[in-house]
């Protein structure tokens, strides 16, 4: 049997199954050293978050594609089975449009589409999988493995009395848009609620004054499609806002940038999105793993004035002070200085200037 996968999810849990001798072609964005069958127009070129987003509400109105197939190489390929999904057409290939072009192939394939609105739905789609290659028990398997771990943290949260934590994960930054369908699941499981998150729906623009209205204790930021690295390209667009600084997330210490694919791509994955938001909605509870070292930065770290010995947060390189007149060098023996004290400081010195 040979089987083609057109999303990334579904790739991985072929692999995590132990499935992928039956896997021939794959999509550009696949795990996956197979043959990439789907491309995108977009790939190659190094689009801001608000030219995607652009890009992205035209082809809606348009009613155009992101994605084309090479056809030849399907041909070539002579799927048996092809999983598609039917969840957003932003994020990958629609199965209307699979459909649409495997109608000149010799050999149809059977078309399975995979749309999965919350956790349960994601887990359900292994089986999905599994049950099409005539390998459902690798299903229940790992499922089992994974349904274990997440016990296991809700055990952990139960016996420490582990209060919910306000937070909320943003899956675009410019424009910003909060978190749904499966998401707020994980939120859920890791001891955190997300009042501005959209379970089992579609993510959508959000204003930054519910986002400040809302103050929350923690925040992730994990743009869909975008790893670590990418992500601080552009995390300016937000701490450049009018009120970040007041954020409790901030004041906290407790904002986040993390790897999407842990979040917005629905793979078995998404078990260890649980664990790593745990380790940042309860740290006491669940140290950070040496794991996701690399898949989460902490955007701040907390320090306390060398003057009035308040806490606050410290961005480095990308810190709030350096907005700040350059006149105040750092005294390496006392340390840094809290806003409020650094801007009596820089004034006070201004003032000796005149």
């Amino acid at each position: 049997m040979k089987v083609c996968s057109f999303l990334p999810a579904a790739t991985s849990m072929i692999y995590q199954m132990g499935l992928e001798e039956f896997l021939c072609g794959v999509t550009f964005e696949c795990p996956s050293d197979k043959p990439r069958v789907v491309r995108s127009y977009l790939e190659g070129n190094n689009y801001t978050s608000a030219e995607i987003d652009k890009i992205v509400s035209e082809s809606k109105q348009e009613d155009k594609s992101l994605y084309y197939i090479d056809e030849e190489l399907l041909q070539q390929i002579a799927p048996d089975i092809i999983f598609t999904q039917d969840v957003c057409d932003v994020c990958q290939i629609s199965t209307s449009y699979v459909e649409r072009a495997i109608y000149k192939l010799k050999k149809q394939p059977k078309i399975i589409p995979l749309i999965p609105r919350n956790l349960d739905d994601v887990y359900a789609n292994a089986i999905t999988i599994a049950s099409a290659l005539g390998k459902e028990e690798a299903a229940h398997i790992l499922l089992a493995q994974l349904k274990k771990r997440t016990g296991s943290i809700l055990d952990k949260l139960r016996e420490n009395n582990a209060p919910l934590k306000r937070v909320m994960i943003m899956e675009w930054l410019d424009p910003i848009y909060n978190c749904g369908h499966w998401i707020p699941y994980q939120i859920a499981q890791a001891g955190g609620v997300d009042m501005l998150s959209n379970p089992g729906g579609y993510s959508i623009v959000t204003p930054w004054e519910k986002v400040l209205q809302y103050n929350p204790e923690v925040l992730v930021v994990a743009p869909c499609g975008f790893h670590v690295e990418r992500a601080l390209q552009e995390i300016e667009k937000l701490t450049q806002l009018q009120g970040w600084n007041e954020l409790k997330a901030v004041k906290n210490g407790a904002v986040y940038i993390a790897d999407a694919d842990l979040f917005t791509c629905p793979s078995l994955y998404l078990v260890d999105g649980i664990e790593l938001l745990a380790s940042l909605f309860h740290p006491g509870i669940f140290p950070m793993e040496e794991r996701f070292r690399n898949q989460c930065k902490q955007l701040y770290t907390l320090k306390k004035c060398s003057e009035c010995d308040k806490g606050f947060a410290c961005a480095s390189a990308n810190c709030w002070c350096s907005k700040l007149p350059n006149i105040m060098p750092m005294n390496p023996d006392k340390g840094c200085l809290c806003p409020e004290c650094l801007e009596k400081a820089v004034e006070q010195k201004l003032k000796l200037q005149i």
